[in-house]
């Protein structure tokens, strides 16, 4: 049997916000707001985030568990401080996506689904971001969405993060 976590207070209040949504009876509709605010405070969905939403919910773990590995967006192991997601779909590739991509594998000197060494990238191939005139296009973290990704400017985003990541 999986043990479940203590989330934060501000992460169940999160969770709680998204199930008021929903009549009492159908509370599990806010199972993706819920495994995304876990992942949000612990980082990736462990079975114990499974475990801890499923309790919270209500729900099987198995009905959990199927969300988290059917959906690109929850990370089912532990990922680097960054996860780069750039796009491989038809529009993405014709206008260079896969030049971008392979100076990424290239830059970072590791391949689809693998982190770093140090822990600062993991790099994921994904699907239509809704974004085709502007690609190739990447997201990082799953919230800020990254256009027109010639090498220079994932050099200079590349850049960016590793500074920011030496701050924090």
């Amino acid at each position: 049997m999986t043990t479940t976590l203590q989330l934060s207070d501000k992460t169940l209040a999160d969770i709680a916000r998204n199930v008021a949504k929903y009549p009492p009876e159908q509370k599990q509709s806010a199972v993706m707001a819920a495994l995304i605010a876990a992942q949000t405070e612990v980082g990736w969905v462990s079975p114990e985030v499974i475990a801890t939403v499923a309790q919270i919910l209500e729900m099987p773990m198995i009905a959990v568990d199927e969300v988290a590995t059917f959906y690109n967006m929850y990370n089912t192991k532990p990922i680097g401080k960054y996860k780069l997601v750039i796009c491989t779909n038809l529009p993405c590739q014709l206008t260079h996506g896969q030049t971008a991509a392979n100076h990424l594998k290239d830059t970072l000197g590791i391949g689809f689904n693998e982190t770093t060494p140090c822990g600062t990238f993991t790099l994921k191939e994904g699907e239509c971001m809704g974004a085709c005139g502007d690609s190739p296009v990447m997201l990082v973290n799953d919230k800020r969405m990254c256009s027109f990704m010639s090498k220079e400017r994932i050099d200079s985003l590349l850049s960016e993060l590793r500074a920011e990541g030496k701050a924090a």
